[in-house]
């Protein structure tokens, strides 16, 4: 089977290059790039992109599927239709399910649960049993059987003795461990930042340095086990001076956020709008310019959506009551155009971020552009303006803080091996 997409505005985040060509996918793999009206070869199924942009599909590493356990929240089928939709050809599921993906079985079940969904789905795994933070996973067992990483999600493992051991463990099998920097006692029952806000408002808050106070003593258990090790989201300025010093340190470190929270800032919880509540909240102004800069300099190295369904039933509660989370994977791709229509990260920092970045620190083939590279692309108008309607996306629930939005960027077309699993002709 052999895809030409020509007249296209291609993307190369390996490259850090945008520029208009053609793209030459065989056999579900990319064969190479030209000139945007180069001739097809024979045989060759055209796609006329109309100057759209094509750009590797997006790796969004951290999603919450809800089984086993919250089918009725999200299942792998509406989970892939709604990544495809949004140009997500490669989920990162997290464990945090009911129960946890805990043990090889648990593994081996939700593995073969996936594997109808249209796009690619790999799976992390627990880090402790039942994600209580008492006993270690088998971290050999469920690397053979293909987990990409180990986490306990939002549940910190508060015994630094016992995480220790796990990083100790997980780095004679060049394992990697993903953190949620947070000093569990300061976090716990918090829903808003501390400040003027909070306080106006009667919101429990926690203040931004259980964030610094969590990844201090996650880069120091780090810098002693010598440990591959991904902050899950470091969302507070004062947390970037250790993370660049732990990188200076040579320490094998790497950092995400999510799409909210560089697009969203504490005031937007309005009158108690609880699709706004997320953990960690909401944070200052200030807070969020400086995690996009810390994106732009490369600082940090993933933008994800943390995608988490929650019922409605979760969310009709008082703001601290209600579940946090919102859906994200049919909208990280246009509110990360905010972002670029913004003037604050061009489109290959972008794509580097929501792309090649996760697929280089899980050793993924994905990603990129280049020769031999699987054939997983999303081709969207970065202009094409239109208002989110929640009830009009294909995940089961519909917690999103977007909901009426004014939104840019619309997916036309998604790929994966070069099967096309969503949109018509363009």
């Amino acid at each position: 089977m052999i895809l030409h997409f020509s007249n296209a505005r291609l993307i190369d985040p390996e490259a850090g290059t945008d520029t208009p060509g053609s793209l030459l996918v065989r056999d579900g793999r990319i064969e190479g790039t030209g000139a945007p009206d180069e001739a097809a070869p024979e045989g060759a199924t055209v796609i006329d992109c109309r100057g759209r942009t094509l750009a590797p599909g997006l790796i969004d590493w951290g999603v919450k599927i809800g089984e086993p356990g919250e089918r009725h929240k999200e299942s792998f089928r509406s989970a892939g239709m709604a990544a495809a939709a949004g140009g997500v050809t490669t989920v990162i599921a997290r464990p945090d399910t009911a129960p946890p993906i805990d043990t090889p079985e648990a593994l081996e079940f939700v593995t073969r649960r996936a594997a109808d969904a249209p796009v690619n789905i790999r799976h992390m795994a627990a880090l402790t049993k039942a994600r209580e933070g008492r006993e270690m996973v088998e971290i050999g067992f469920l690397t053979d059987l293909g987990a990409v990483a180990f986490t306990d999600g939002v549940r910190v493992v508060s015994d630094s003795k016992l995480l220790s051991r796990c990083m100790s463990y997980a780095r004679g099998l060049d394992a990697l461990i993903v953190g949620h920097p947070q000093e569990a006692g300061l976090s716990k029952g918090a829903a808003a930042t501390s400040g003027k806000f909070a306080s106006l408002y009667g919101i429990p808050a926690v203040s931004p340095m259980a964030e610094v106070m969590g990844l201090d003593r996650d880069l120091s258990l780090v810098a002693m086990t010598g440990c591959r090790w991904h902050a899950d989201q470091i969302t507070v300025a004062a947390a970037l001076p250790a993370l660049r010093r732990a990188r200076d340190a040579g320490l094998d470190v790497t950092a995400g956020i999510s799409i909210h929270h560089l697009t969203l800032n504490e005031f937007d919880v309005g009158d108690y709008r609880t699709f706004f509540r997320f953990t960690p909240p909401l944070r200052s102004e200030d807070d969020r310019q400086a995690m996009v800069q810390a994106v732009a300099e490369g600082l940090i190295d993933v933008i994800a959506s943390f995608h988490t369904p929650q019922d409605e039933e979760s969310k009709r509660l008082p703001f601290e009551a209600a579940a946090p989370g919102a859906v994200g994977l049919q909208t990280l791709l246009p509110a990360a155009m905010r972002l670029y229509h913004q003037g604050g990260l061009s489109l290959p920092q972008l794509w580097r971020a929501l792309s090649l970045n996760p697929a280089q620190r899980l050793g993924l083939e994905a990603g990129r552009l280049s020769r031999g590279a699987p054939a997983d692309l999303v081709l969207f108008d970065p202009d094409a303006p239109f208002v989110l309607d929640r009830f009009a996306l294909l995940s089961k629930s519909k917690n999103t803080p977007f909901d009426g939005a004014r939104m840019e960027g619309r997916v036309t077309g998604t790929w994966v091996a070069g099967r096309r699993v969503f949109g018509g002709e363009p």
